[in-house]
């Protein structure tokens, strides 16, 4: 009698057993064709026009619709090199806020490849908008090896790229940088790009301000054609961040000749 009533008890076990299987897998399924569907949305390479420029059609008309919303909101002044020539070059600047983002795109009107946490591309409708735009993905511990060939890609292809070396927002400090993640001396100097260094000089905030300053085109030289260490590409990231403390410092120094000035 026990082994009759064990019986059913068993079949329902293995039927809800292969129930969660199939779950399981129309979940997998799911996930795979949601993948593949994203990878095929991801768009990299921009071909260059007939005058030699890669641009972004859909950044553009973000930037009509978002710089006057950025500037009336976060009100900022470039100073330095504000136009950036056609061509590869890689954006480094330090990262406060989200807004951030606006200024390398600010010195042109060719597409730019931003570098972001992985995790945007797989969000729902900024994912979409994110891999159109040719975001490339970064995982936070840097160890991606697809985030440097795809960085490799478009530079190589004659494309622009933006990276904050920090890797996250500083919330912690006005005045000290973030530590600086490797990366961007290394894609500079495998590719042979020019760094465009931009520091935000003071943090953005609401109908406040900012002061950004663009450095001119800086080629690392002097390591090309080397087989450099992972330590020696660590100082070379180190000199990319005392080229913005260096940049800042001068421009406060002249601000300040300048009110000294106009007191006198």
């Amino acid at each position: 009698m026990d082994e009759e009533q064990g019986a059913p008890a068993d079949k329902r076990q293995d039927a809800e057993t292969k129930k969660r299987l199939k779950q399981q897998q129309r979940a997998q399924e799911k996930q795979k064709k949601r993948a593949l569907r994203h990878e095929k949305q991801r768009r990299l390479l921009f071909p260059a026009d007939k005058k030699g420029r890669h641009v972004m059609h859909l950044m553009n008309v973000l930037r009509v619709i978002f710089y006057p919303i950025h500037w009336l909101l976060f009100p900022f002044r470039l100073h330095g090199c504000k136009k950036v020539g056609k061509g590869a070059c890689i954006y480094v600047s330090n990262h406060y806020c989200l807004w951030d983002v606006f200024y390398p795109a600010h010195t042109t009107w060719e597409g730019i490849h931003f570098m972001a946490k992985e995790s945007i591309l797989r969000a729902p409708v900024l994912g979409y908008v994110a891999r159109r735009l040719g975001v490339i993905g970064a995982m936070r511990d840097g160890s991606d090896v697809r985030t440097i060939m795809d960085s490799m890609k478009v530079l190589k292809n004659g494309e622009k790229l933006s990276l904050f070396p920090e890797g996250t927002r500083n919330k912690v400090s006005d005045e000290e940088f973030l530590p600086f993640h490797g990366g961007a001396a290394m894609l500079a100097v495998k590719t042979r790009t020019p760094v465009i260094p931009i520091v935000i000089c003071n943090r953005p905030k609401l109908f406040h301000m900012t002061h950004v300053v663009v450095g001119s085109p800086v080629e690392l030289s002097e390591y090309y054609g080397k087989k450099l260490t992972s330590e020696e590409y660590a100082q070379a990231d180190e000199k990319l961040a005392g080229m913005l403390y260096d940049m800042r410092a001068a421009f406060r120094e002249e601000r300040a000749a300048k009110k000294n000035k106009r007191k006198k």
